[in-house]
């Protein structure tokens, strides 16, 4: 049962995700998703396994940076696995390093939203 309840979280986070990029593709020019929701959960599921994997270790490499910017540098480390997900994903597009920002910053906002919707609490 452990193993049906951990696959039915990620399929909830992946649907959630492909939740969050759609919205965030309606509201940010040049973020653009091709090939409607399937793409769009693809990207969140890529996005989330990149977090997962290298957020964490990716803050503590840069430590001084993010302490010194009172954590906003974590937006930058966010964007920069944003664009990783942008190389890896086909139909997903970010067209500028403001999009890129900009969706980081509300992918975050909409994953700490969920993660209190859902009662969760916040994730961070």
């Amino acid at each position: 049962m452990v193993v049906s309840h951990t696959l039915l979280q990620l399929l909830i986070a992946a649907l959630l995700g492909g939740v969050g990029v759609v919205l965030v593709s309606k509201l940010v020019p040049g973020f653009e998703v091709k090939g409607g929701f399937v793409t769009a959960v693809v990207v969140g599921l890529v996005y989330g396994i990149l977090k997962v994997l290298l957020q964490k270790l990716l803050i503590v490499l840069a430590l001084p940076v993010v302490l010194i910017t009172f954590g906003l540098f974590i937006l930058v480390i966010n964007a920069f696995l944003l664009w990783i997900t942008d190389q890896l994903v086909s139909g997903f597009e970010v067209k500028s390093k403001t999009a890129l920002l900009l969706g980081a910053l509300l992918l975050s906002v909409v994953d700490i939203v969920f993660h209190i919707v859902l009662g969760g609490g916040a994730p961070y």
